[in-house]
């Protein structure tokens, strides 16, 4: 199954899987509302970022690099910029994901300490009651003890659940921000052009 998906995409002379992406001008690449922000900070198309992610993804560990092949071809400085913007706007993901993780682990983090406090009130009220108790109390007594496994069972859920998912993330916006960056263009006579940056 594996090798199928990696049959879908070229590979360099090293051997590096390549993620084409095939545009007609350098402003495709980007986001149309900040056309006065400078490509460093732009935002990348969207259809551009999920589609290096979704790429990405599928070669999973697989060392890769991102080819793009302009109908106008952008000079070396230009070059620079898409690379650079690449680098930030992925990392900048990461970042992301990464205060989501936070907010997440603290969530959970509460839960487990809340869920900690009432088991300890759990305890001590078990110990409080003796045979003459009332049915409330003992109502009481045994609603903190499952109350308290609750919260802790959530915060642990929380944990477990979602860390995951924002670790994978994380590593993969981290990749493709590293990842190198390659253009070709093809001039008017057909032939490719590739050029490395």
């Amino acid at each position: 199954m594996k090798s199928t998906i990696l049959e879908r995409y070229p590979r360099t002379e090293d051997g590096l899987y390549i993620i084409d992406i095939n545009a007609g001008k350098v402003s495709d690449l980007y986001n149309d509302f900040d056309k006065l922000a400078p490509y460093v900070r732009k935002e990348l198309d969207q259809d551009l970022a999920d589609y290096l992610a979704d790429s990405a993804s599928e070669l999973e560990q697989e060392p890769f690099t991102i080819r793009f092949n302009l109908s106008i071809p952008p000079d070396d400085v230009t070059k620079t910029r898409i690379s650079t913007s690449i680098n930030s706007y992925f990392l900048y993901l990461k970042t992301v994901e990464m205060r989501e993780l936070a907010r997440n682990m603290r969530t959970s983090l509460i839960f487990f300490v809340i869920g900690l406090a009432i088991l300890f009130l759990a305890v001590w009220v078990n110990q409080q009651l003796t045979e003459n108790a009332t049915v409330t109390a003992k109502v009481f007594a045994e609603g903190l003890t499952v109350a308290a496994w609750v919260a802790m069972w959530n915060g642990l859920a929380i944990f477990l659940v979602n860390w995951a998912p924002y670790s994978r993330k994380i590593k993969l916006y981290e990749r493709i921000a590293v990842a190198q960056v390659l253009f070709t263009a093809t001039p008017a006579t057909g032939t490719v052009v590739e050029s490395q940056q």
